[in-house]
């Protein structure tokens, strides 16, 4: 855990907090170590959802790589290059898991996956 002195320490405007606690400060101020501790865990929430968008990105790429092979194999068999059963079936799975949000990103990578129809 970090400490910091009275004198060291900042409010949230990076200001020292001796002038934070004029009279233009804000009355619900947060504490200093307050304030730090709370961009120490952005920091590390920040960190996290980096690695979650990296993993996101690697899924989605090798999701529309698939993708694509059902549509090649699809159609050098005579077939259509979609099925509107399987993409029907695939937007109402994320629409249930995630609401309106979920139909969006379900499009985006049927989209993504077979290209624009």
């Amino acid at each position: 855990m970090i400490t910091m002195t009275e004198s060291q320490a900042q409010s949230p405007t990076g200001r020292p907090a001796d002038l934070a606690t004029s009279s233009t400060a804000p009355s619900s101020t947060v504490t200093p170590m307050t304030a730090l501790q709370t961009d120490e865990a952005i920091g590390e929430l920040r960190v996290e959802i980096d690695a979650v968008d990296a993993a996101l990105v690697e899924l989605v790429a090798r999701r529309i790589q698939i993708s694509k092979q059902v549509g090649r194999l699809r159609m050098a068999a005579g077939g259509t290059r979609l099925s509107l059963a399987r993409e029907q079936a695939v937007v109402a799975r994320f629409s249930a898991e995630l609401g309106e949000t979920g139909t969006s990103l379900a499009m985006l990578l049927l989209r993504a996956g077979r290209g624009r129809l």
